[in-house]
């Protein structure tokens, strides 16, 4: 039987097509490649089904009754206020900006030294709804910080792969004024959900079709990939093409707060610990 085993192993290596040819002619199932994704080790907070499935009742009185909620019923529009830290360099002035272009009826404002609790005391005052702060580290943008008004949470991520719209080769002028469809993806445990529940709200619930443009945020191994598209049906053949507009970011969760921000006093839901494989049993193992 070894021998056999070895035969094959090297018939598959040798006559790649004739193996696959034979499989097919037996009626062997097609041999999918492991990967990160499909060794994905299960998480007990997981989300099967929608909302409405009677295994998640818990889930839906919840986002019944949580900090979106009032979002989710569209008892108000957004209103988002963009930051950065003191001081900023210019690629980092050029994405606040262009998220102002993308996110509806926000501002992008300079902080002028203030603190992060000044500026969430103030912005309640003045009716913002969500506050983006982006840090920057050697010139370049490397952190968010989303705070949802007024009571949180407060989510802390890892900004990265930056790529402003010059960068892309795109005219910031393609980027028109209508309200962005929104798609969310794979965010599948219980703490992506709420994540997912923070990004979505940054945006006006009712979209501009007309408009022709989508965001997408998808989650992939923890990596929440960030993409800016307009789309165009071909007259021919009635498929849609996508157009890329930028900006393109990557971003990575680093902490959850509960309330707004307070780095000393914070109770966190959810905090990374130190390098990765100090904190998990497993690369296999996803929070999002």
């Amino acid at each position: 039987m070894q021998a056999a085993a070895t035969r094959q192993n090297v018939a598959a290596h040798t006559f790649p097509n004739k193996v696959r040819k034979a499989r097919i002619q037996e009626g062997r199932p097609k041999q999918i490649p492991h990967t990160l994704e499909s060794l994905r080790e299960k998480d007990e907070t997981t989300i099967v089904g929608d909302l409405e499935d009677a295994d998640n009742l818990e889930l839906k009185v919840e986002c019944q009754n949580d900090e979106f909620a009032a979002y989710y019923r569209q008892d108000y529009e957004p209103k988002v206020l963009i930051t950065y830290a003191d001081n900023p360099n210019r690629k980092t002035r050029i994405f606040g900006r262009e998220l102002t272009r993308m996110i509806p009826n926000s501002i992008s404002l300079y902080r002028n030294r203030s603190g992060v609790k000044k500026i969430v005391r103030s912005a309640i005052t003045k009716n913002f709804t969500d506050i983006i702060i982006v840090n920057e580290d050697q010139c370049k943008p490397n952190g968010m910080l989303v705070i949802h008004l007024p009571d949180g949470p407060t989510a802390h991520f890892k900004l990265s792969n930056v790529k402003i719209t010059t960068e892309l080769k795109r005219s910031h002028k393609e980027i028109t004024e209508h309200r962005p469809e929104v798609i969310i993806n794979n965010f599948t445990t219980r703490l992506g959900f709420t994540v997912a529940r923070m990004l979505g709200a940054l945006f006006h619930y009712q979209p501009q079709f007309k408009g022709r443009r989508v965001v997408t945020f998808h989650n992939q191994r923890d990596y929440i990939f960030f993409r800016h598209h307009r789309y165009e049906f071909n007259l021919k053949n009635g498929k849609p093409r996508l157009r890329e507009l930028g900006p393109r970011f990557t971003l990575r969760l680093k902490s959850l707060q509960h309330g707004t921000f307070d780095s000393k006093y914070g109770d966190y839901e959810w905090i990374i610990q130190g390098r990765r494989h100090d904190m998990e049993t497993s690369r296999r193992k996803f929070f999002l």
